[in-house]
């Protein structure tokens, strides 16, 4: 095994006792890299393409970023999981962690919004990131980041062009805890992978949570 090897190539004797220490090592380092990547929070790879590629009519955005402490702590907490219809993850998505959003502009004036989230998948984290104009309709929704051995479906455009059009209104017919759709459009969307249902689930509780999120965000700039 690799910490075998290690031990060895360092001049200790190999030992149930060293083995163990090493063992524990590792699973530090893992979650140090794990909650490091939990609290970067998902912001754009590159802005300036990814606003002009999703509103090409855009000559400007503003970036805000914001955490769940600033705008209310557990009590804006609690009410995002009361919408939500689930508890928000400890490390994942607790109150520090940096959420950005961007304002697209024509002129002076908005003409649309960018958010994007981490989401846990089977296979990794998954990267959901929404537009929506000023009614709070998706126009575009794609996967900054995905690891799923089916990625390509849900990234194609087959998959990703359902949501086009939905709202936060139409995702709170979304019941996260047992993936059922109530009515209304939403409950047209299929899932196109033949055997990654779990990261389908994800990308559904992913986009309500960030839907849910901008809202809170948005409403809480005007105040």
């Amino acid at each position: 095994m690799v910490w075998i090897h290690f031990a060895k190539a360092i001049g200790q004797k190999v030992t149930g006792r060293i083995m163990l220490k090493l063992f524990f090592s590792v699973l530090f380092l893992f979650g140090i890299y794990a909650n490091s990547f939990a609290a970067v929070g998902c912001s754009l790879d590159d802005p300036d393409r990814d606003v002009k590629r999703l509103f090409p009519a855009s000559t400007g955005y503003l970036t805000k970023f914001v955490t769940l402490k600033e705008i209310g702590a557990e009590v804006i907490q609690n009410k995002i999981e009361e919408e939500l219809g689930d508890k928000l993850d400890l490390v994942y998505e607790n109150l520090d962690v940096p959420y950005a959003y961007y304002t697209v502009l024509k002129g002076k004036d908005p003409i649309g919004y960018i958010h994007g989230v981490n989401q846990k998948g089977r296979f990794g984290g998954l990267q959901l990131v929404v537009a929506i104009d000023l009614e709070g309709k998706i126009i575009a929704f794609y996967y900054q980041r995905i690891s799923s051995p089916e990625s390509s479906k849900f990234r194609g455009i087959q998959f990703t062009s359902q949501f086009k059009g939905l709202s936060l209104a139409d995702f709170s017919k979304y019941n996260i805890s047992n993936n059922s759709l109530s009515e209304g459009r939403i409950t047209k969307i299929a899932d196109l992978s033949a055997n990654s249902s779990e990261d389908f689930r994800a990308t559904m509780r992913g986009i309500k949570k960030n839907l849910i999120l901008l809202n809170e965000f948005l409403h809480e700039a005007e105040r």
